[in-house]
């Protein structure tokens, strides 16, 4: 969660695993979108004296499809490189790192970044370089400033940054994944018939996420760069005001490997992780096909489709929490299909189910995030999106601070049918379910969970190796 470790194979592969996609109108400049892809998960900020590094020999990549039809129409991939300046040293750092050039900095990267779209690929820049990692006082006496100094402003433009951030994703993995314990109602669960097991006990609930960092691919794009046209839409209802996101990763498919310890790769890129609804890989595919999807094309993803409309753990609920669902337990029982999850995930909600809002991209059930660009910034957000009457949140694309795993939880659990069934009354659970990790809206000017930034990258600065327990 939100795509940590959400694989068998790709957990195996941390630099090509993704997990978490952001796509949201870019708070401090309505006329453009940030696009954020994060990869590398759980990284301990002290990880000495390898610390952690975008992969060399992985394509990545972030996907816009604008005109409704699941393929990539805009595509802005990253190539990365590593240089060791000093071969005879053991050590990431000999000295303070005070810029990005700075001699006493022996393992260093830089990237590519190239746009692909209907006129084929351009190349809009190079040799750009990634800040070190966060490591400490002495190492990184100004860590705002080397990040700082690793933005960068490319041609019509865009923005890139590429570079560890501190991890802006917020769930307690420990309650979730010990058999389905959710808040704030954990003493309601069967326990198995086991005693003691300390439930009661756990007054809120625990970020497994705190203090860890990622690394981040940003762009923030002007919007009329991503339209099908070229225009910037103004009108909601507008069809050409929403565009899918998705982000891939991907290697190439020979790797041979030599006596010497390097390897060499070759052949065609082969896709290896994806990711665009947070959760979806994670929560919804069963555990044998998580590979598969990861390889697969949104296109591919009517195959799927079945397990959003009979979630399992929608059916697990009213099991886990005797009493506590029993509305959700009758709409089970029905086997009527799940049509709002359907909406939500797979084919974007279409005008008239929420008013003033769509992001709807046709009839085609694919999983990407979907941005209606039409829809400014709001003045006062709240980071349960949608469902919390905020239309710029989640599930409209998804910004940084959005409490997805509270939205998702709450759709599972029946929150969200009465948009397709208005005779459907929710179980009072389903509007009380929070993982306890946030007290109210988190704006980008707020302190938030994660200390995020008002500007690109937005966000915040990677936790220290030297602060790590402190």
């Amino acid at each position: 969660m939100s795509s940590h470790r959400e694989a068998p194979e790709i957990s195996k592969d941390p630099v090509a695993d993704s997990t978490d996609l952001y796509a949201f109108i870019s708070p401090d400049q309505s006329d453009c979108v940030t696009l954020i892809a994060n990869y590398v998960p759980l990284e301990a900020p002290d990880g000495g004296p390898n610390f952690y590094e975008f992969g060399e020999d992985v394509l990545y990549a972030i996907n816009i499809d604008n005109d409704g039809d699941g393929d990539v129409d805009i595509s802005y991939q990253f190539r990365f490189t590593s240089e060791i300046t000093d071969p005879n040293t053991f050590l990431y750092n000999t000295g303070p790192i005070l810029s990005l050039t700075s001699p006493s900095w022996n393992r260093r990267q830089t990237y590519s970044v190239t746009r692909v779209d209907h006129r084929g690929a351009h190349l809009l820049g190079s040799g750009i370089p990634c800040p070190p990692c966060n490591i400490g006082p002495l190492s990184t006496p100004d860590y705002p400033k080397l990040a700082s100094d690793a933005l960068v402003t490319l041609a019509e433009g865009t923005e890139v940054f590429a570079g560890q951030r501190a991890e802006g994703f917020y769930v307690d993995l420990g309650a979730i994944f010990d058999l389905g314990v959710l808040r704030p109602f954990e003493q309601d669960h069967t326990t198995f018939g086991l005693a003691n097991t300390g439930i009661g006990k756990m007054a809120q609930g625990v970020n497994s996420t705190a203090g860890v960092n990622v690394h981040s691919i940003a762009v923030k794009v002007p919007i009329a760069n991503l339209t099908a046209n070229g225009s910037t839409p103004k009108t909601v209802t507008d069809p050409d005001a929403v565009i899918g996101v998705w982000t891939t990763a991907s290697r190439q498919k020979a790797r041979i490997y030599e006596c010497s310890g390097a390897d060499i790769t070759s052949g065609p890129w082969v896709q290896v992780s994806r990711l665009g609804n947070p959760l979806f890989n994670e929560v919804i595919v069963a555990m044998a096909q998580k590979d598969y999807w990861n390889s697969l094309p949104p296109t591919a993803d009517n195959q799927f489709a079945a397990r959003v409309a009979h979630p399992e753990l929608a059916g697990l609920l009213p099991v886990l929490y005797p009493g506590v669902f029993p509305a959700l337990a009758a709409f089970n029982a029905s086997a009527k299909p799940r049509a709002d999850l359907l909406a939500i995930l797979l084919t974007g909600i279409p005008t008239g189910v929420v008013p003033g809002f769509q992001n709807y991209t046709g009839p085609g059930q694919r999983d990407v995030l979907r941005l209606n660009l039409a829809i400014p910034p709001s003045k006062s957000p709240s980071n349960l999106g949608l469902i919390g009457g905020d239309p710029a949140g989640y599930p409209n694309g998804r910004r940084v601070f959005d409490d997805v795993v509270t939205i998702e939880l709450r759709a599972i659990a029946g929150a969200t049918l009465p948009l397709v069934d208005p005779t459907y009354k929710p179980d009072a659970a389903a509007g009380a379910i929070t993982p306890g990790l946030t007290s109210g809206p988190t704006d980008l000017t707020a302190k938030g969970t994660e200390s995020y930034l008002s500007t690109f990258p937005y966000l915040g600065v990677p936790h220290s190796g030297f602060l790590v327990g402190a």
